[in-house]
């Protein structure tokens, strides 16, 4: 199958389960398919090749350049290429005799391949044969059938391509078309030659090839099943309708979810799953399908107003800490919002004791209950101090952490914590307004917690107002801010990643691209901004949004990022419903996994902490799991 560029597709795959994919990229192959289309197709192409073994691709329409996702033991076998080498490519390689040419074969027809186009463009099947090579250059008739598949909204999702190979003795000097014309016989000569190659019989080759299905479903559960994604055990549950009722388990589900996301983050979304499911959570946090904005009002009161403060969620309660008050007054005050409630509303928490009041502070929360603050400016200047509190405790009481040699006071920096008890914290400004790009660590899990500097080779221009967001458990991703490019200062729309879990974490630039689809006619980056809103999805993608945005554009706009991909794409991501007119990094939590609530602020400087205005990445109503 030789795709040309535009895409569609997606995969209902036979028994002939050889070569597992590779699922690429983010939208989840729907376990629903039409069980009569199903046997309706293999019913035909067993009538059109009786004896031929059959290679089957699928690739994936939603991403760019339709990428193979899938091929099977035929595939391997006839054209000599592993599905190593292929996943993540669009089959257009087939076309080049040689693995390494950069343009097709000059042999292969331009209107086979324009039709196939035709027919991807315009979601509809394609049946015709086409001139293949395989990996030793060997030329092959391509007898291709492209299936697409259709989503609930007639959105084409992935693409079968069902193909029955054969070599073909032609001249490759001729500039003719057609090249080739296979007669029945030389097409069953080819068959007994597979075969024959192999050592079986066509009985005993599709046992090896169907062997996986032998293993016991305990064994499949809980020693392949568990160890995909959940793109991957969606796709896996298309091969047949024994594997697909393995994989609406919920038990082998929230298995699934816990390898790929994490035990924390599964820990946090268990929630959710008493009303969605795992597997409609996990498919909605995939695709994506559910998000939208929604407004509403709580009670209560933030009292004396402020901007400048800071805020995270522990729990289903929102925290709101400190703050700029009237004439630069630093504030210390501590309110909660418990979202549980049924009318919630703010309500301001009595502590046994403050940290010093302060803005341009940091707020995060540790362990699924404790509240750490760091830094920010103050009555005196610059803070670089470090207070905790249990928000659980009888008496919540703010306590100071002494950790060795801290940071350099600062405001305006970023911090996230990974492995739940680490802090993090990097860059933002000193007291002489000198940006900094130095990376600290301080782990609290210890009876002695110690600040420590990152040492890297290399760090990202010196910068404040950023954002730092976990992925991947230990991975940290860098974006945004106002930082200093020779003698300027500008907003920054590039971004950075570090592993804190190697053994010399070093930080490094994403060389990101935009994606464009077929729909848009362009791509668009964010535009550079600074105190904007990250917010890590637990699928370990991100989303970008708000902030000071120099120019027109929309500061409510959402971008997403997947960083973990091999040649990462922003995407822009378009969201029904009322979104906020203005955002801040510092007034955004994110809540259970699936909630992103963005605190009020009606002109950016007056904040009215009554409005909320929320993201939902995920259906949060009473409804049967239809996975």
């Amino acid at each position: 199958m030789a795709m040309p560029k535009k895409h569609e597709g997606e995969e209902e795959e036979v028994q002939n389960f050889g070569k597992r994919l590779k699922c690429s990229k983010y939208e989840e192959v729907q376990y629903q398919q039409d069980d009569d289309e199903e046997e309706e197709m293999k019913a035909e192409m067993v009538s059109m090749y009786p004896m031929t073994p059959t290679s089957f691709v699928v690739s994936d329409a939603l991403e760019p350049d339709c990428p193979i996702i899938y091929v099977n033991k035929v595939f391997e076998t006839f054209t000599g290429y592993g599905a190593h080498e292929v996943l993540g490519r669009n089959c257009r390689f087939l076309q080049y005799r040689d693995p390494h040419a950069q343009r097709r074969h000059p042999l292969v027809d331009p209107d086979v391949v324009s039709e196939i186009r035709r027919c991807l463009e315009e979601g509809v099947e394609f049946l015709g044969e086409l001139l293949n090579f395989s990996k030793d250059g060997t030329p092959l008739v391509n007898r291709l059938r492209l299936k697409p598949i259709l989503d609930d909204s007639g959105t084409v999702t992935h693409i079968i391509g069902i193909q029955v190979f054969a070599e073909t003795k032609i001249d490759l000097n001729s500039v003719s078309y057609p090249v080739y014309k296979e007669t029945s016989s030389e097409q069953d000569t080819q068959c007994s030659k597979y075969f024959l190659t192999s050592g079986q019989t066509p009985f005993t080759q599709h046992q090896e090839i169907c062997g996986i299905l032998q293993l016991s479903d305990e064994v499949l559960a809980h020693n392949i099943l568990s160890r995909l994604t959940p793109r991957d055990v969606a796709s896996v549950g298309s091969v047949c309708r024994r594997i697909r009722q393995l994989t609406k388990n919920e038990h082998v589900r929230k298995m699934v979810c816990q390898n790929a996301w994490g035990r924390d983050v599964t820990g946090t979304l268990e929630l959710m799953t008493d009303k969605l499911g795992w597997g409609r959570l996990a498919r909605e946090l995939t695709t994506l399908e559910a998000v939208r904005w929604r407004k509403f009002t709580v009670g209560g009161s933030v009292e004396p107003s402020r901007c400048n403060f800071s805020a995270c969620a522990v729990g289903n309660r929102l925290v709101l800490f400190g703050g700029e008050g009237v004439d630069m007054q630093p504030m210390d005050d501590t309110f909660v919002l418990n979202l549980d409630a049924s009318n919630p509303e703010w309500t301001r928490v009595s502590v046994k004791s403050s940290p010093p009041g302060r803005w341009g502070h940091t707020l995060s929360c540790l362990n699924g209950s404790l509240l750490v603050v760091f830094g920010g400016c103050g009555r005196q200047g610059l803070l670089n101090d470090v207070f905790v509190l249990d928000l659980d405790a009888k008496q919540p009481t703010w306590k100071e952490v002494h950790g060795g040699t801290p940071p350099l006071p600062r405001s305006w920096h970023s911090a996230c914590t990974i492995e739940g008890s680490k802090l993090v914290v990097s860059g933002g400004c000193t007291d002489g307004g000198v940006l900094l790009s130095d990376t600290c660590v301080l782990d609290l899990t210890t009876g002695n917690p110690t600040w420590r500097e990152i040492p890297a080779s290399w760090s990202p221009p010196c910068r404040l107002g950023h954002s730092l967001s976990v992925y991947g458990r230990s991975k940290i991703l860098m974006f945004g801010g106002l930082a200093n490019s020779g003698h300027l200062r500008l907003r920054s729309g590039e971004t950075y990643t570090i592993d804190l879990e190697d053994e010399e974490p070093q930080w490094r630039q994403l060389e990101c691209n935009a994606f464009t689809s077929i729909d848009s006619q362009s791509a668009v980056l964010p535009p550079p901004r600074l105190d904007h809103v990250a917010v890590s999805m637990p699928c370990g993608r991100i989303i970008i949004f708000g902030g000071s945005i120099a120019g027109l554009h929309s500061p409510s706009q959402l971008f997403l990022l997947d960083p973990s991909e091999e040649k990462p794409s922003w995407r822009i991501l378009n969201v029904p419903g009322q979104p906020p007119k203005f955002a801040w990094g510092h007034s955004t939590c994110v809540v259970r996994g699936t909630r992103v609530l963005v605190l009020g602020g009606h002109t950016g400087e007056e904040w009215i902490l009554n409005d909320l205005h929320e993201l939902c990445l995920a259906s949060r109503q009473d409804s049967e799991s239809d996975l």
